[in-house]
């Protein structure tokens, strides 16, 4: 998916440092009084979501500032542990047919939903498998309009797909086999909901949330503030019996400047930042991406590679009016520009050294496939580029037009620096900032010749990331309408193969034949950045950068 990821990209913020900190000092100073908190034996989490919540139905859940909030009050029938293995949450153990088109599941017994004025009484009522068909249904059934439907579209079959067997066994069957459906299931569109509660409020589902999940929905404020309190009925139970979560509550806050997230939370108004504002970029890390000296002992830095790629994209369709005469349609002009940046280089002065230079093929590390260690990928070298441009007919530059690069404000300044680098072995640059929608309309609808975009992992298999160049697949997700024969029948085997290794090697064929091809000039493979208070315990980030809480506690001072 394109989207924005952890630390924003800047560059070093040089002579505008004094002048941002004489504002924040001032900004701090107005802000000290209301980001102290009363002393209190309650364990509270509070963190800020500065793009805002637009609902907490997960049906729609498509972006982070959704998912964290979706995590903490529902649960889905399985999850991804912390080695980006499939284990059981709702469901207790499954079985798969030998056809691998049949996934039976067999359900925990006595797990409640949150009470809600739906339920008679009030009081929540025990989930069954029925609950499990309906709420993966809803999905699917377009007068709901999920974000998400595109999970089960032309996998799922659409008379028997969804089936409860009796109260705690429930069925999904598939058209033809796929590997990655268990990683699916775990994503938040399929957290299970309540039929009633759903059916009492409607549109207005968004706004009044009920799961199984640790949390339950308190209050909500948009714009200011989401309160979630403990369930007090939640079945999970920690490796000593504990009951889950530790946390009595979660506050989520709305704070729209980066700046004034994280004065609160060097007040200790938050106890983590997901990232940090480029104003303050410098003065906490090093280069290498380290704290430095003077905040040792203040927070904490937290860093975990996640599944994200983020790139830049090159429109290859060659019946697209935008590449019928464009350089960018010859694979060796292609090649150049990827060897034309110095990614090493790019990840330490822009990005404090959050991520790892993408010197290997598209799909990030972490995953069984191990595309990171076994695809080649491209290294800098400006003499190797400039010999292609030679090559293609174009020696060092001579008659190349003015190619747009259009990106997004945060990250306009590793779009100049990647820009200067490809001008300097002889391919003029023009960088074009443009609003985050009209980017996504834009790449969309094949309008973007050359775009800056990012692909964040659905579900931990490389699958995801090489449906991105699947030439029967529409933008999204193929956004460079990459098309090769090859590739093509590489990705349809690697779909029908159930030894795992050999779909492995299948997987790294593939992204062989991409970064080869180049429609894409992969940048950085991400990590997830945290700023945490010092006494916050048992909280880890993880690789698919998902908000856990359910076994975090607050020391006390």
């Amino acid at each position: 998916m394109i989207g924005d990821t952890a630390l924003q990209g800047r560059p070093a913020a040089g002579k505008g440092i004094g002048r941002s900190f004489f504002f924040m000092g001032a900004l701090a100073l107005i802000l000290f009084g209301c980001a102290q908190k009363k002393a209190s034996t309650k364990q509270v989490f509070y963190y800020n979501e500065f793009s805002g919540t637009a609902t907490l139905d997960p049906a729609f859940a498509k972006n982070q500032s959704i998912m964290w909030p979706v995590h903490q009050i529902y649960n889905t029938l399985v999850e991804i542990d912390s080695g980006l293995n499939i284990v059981p949450s709702l469901a207790k153990s499954w079985e798969v047919s030998e056809d691998r088109l049949s996934y039976t599941f067999h359900l925990r017994t006595g797990i409640r939903f949150h009470d809600n004025d739906a339920f008679p009484g009030g009081k929540g009522r025990v989930l069954t498998a029925a609950d499990v068909a309906y709420s993966l249904q809803r999905i699917v059934d377009k007068s709901t309009a999920s974000s998400g439907a595109w999970i089960f579209n032309n996998r799922v079959d659409e008379n028997e797909g969804f089936t409860a067997l009796n109260d705690s066994t429930f069925r999904l069957k598939l058209i033809r086999p796929f590997h990655p459906i268990m990683g699916i299931l775990s994503m938040q569109y399929c957290s299970i909901v309540p039929k009633e509660v759903v059916e009492k409020y409607g549109k207005d589902f968004r706004r009044h949330p009920c799961g199984t999940g640790p949390f339950q929905f308190e209050s909500w404020d948009e714009g200011e503030a989401l309160i979630l309190h403990k369930n007090p009925n939640y079945w999970e139970r920690d490796s000593s019996g504990n009951a889950l979560p530790y946390l009595d509550a979660v506050k989520i806050t709305f704070f729209d400047n980066k700046a004034t997230e994280f004065l609160q939370f060097r007040q200790g108004g938050l106890s983590f930042v997901n990232d940090v504002d480029p104003s303050f970029k410098d003065e906490i890390l090093s280069k290498t991406g380290e704290l430095r000296e003077q905040w040792k002992g203040k927070i904490v830095l937290k860093k975990h590679a996640y599944l994200n790629t983020e790139y830049f994209g090159i429109l290859v369709d060659e019946n697209n009016p935008l590449t019928k005469n464009s350089p960018n349609g010859i694979k060796a002009v292609r090649q150049a520009m990827n060897y034309a940046i110095n990614r090493p280089l790019l990840m330490m002065y822009m990005r404090n050294s959050i991520g790892i230079p993408a010197e290997a093929g598209f799909v990030p590390g972490g995953l069984p496939s191990r595309n990171t260690e076994l695809v080649k990928g491209y290294r800098f070298d400006p003499a190797k580029a400039k010999q292609l441009l030679k090559q293609a007919g174009y020696p060092d530059g001579k008659g190349l037009p003015t190619v747009k690069l259009l990106t997004i404000n945060i990250y306009s300044d590793i779009a100049s620096f990647v820009a200067r680098q490809l001008e300097e072995i002889g391919i003029p640059v023009q960088v074009e900032v443009i609003q985050k929608s009209l980017l996504l309309e834009q790449t969309a609808k094949s309008q973007a010749a050359f775009f800056r975009g990012s692909w964040i992992a659905d579900y931990p298999d490389a699958e995801n990331y090489m449906a991105m160049f699947y030439s029967k697949n529409p933008a999204p997700p193929n956004y460079t309408r990459y098309k090769n024969p090859a590739f093509d029948v590489l990705y349809e085997k690697a779909l029908q193969e159930n030894n795992d290794s050999v779909r492995y090697q299948l997987y790294r064929e593939m992204d062989q034949l991409v970064i080869n091809d180049a429609p894409v000039i992969p940048i950085w493979y991400d990590m997830a950045f945290h700023l945490v208070q010092p006494n916050i315990e048992g909280f880890y980030p993880n690789a698919l950068n998902l908000l856990e809480l359910r076994q975090t506690k607050i020391r006390n001072p």
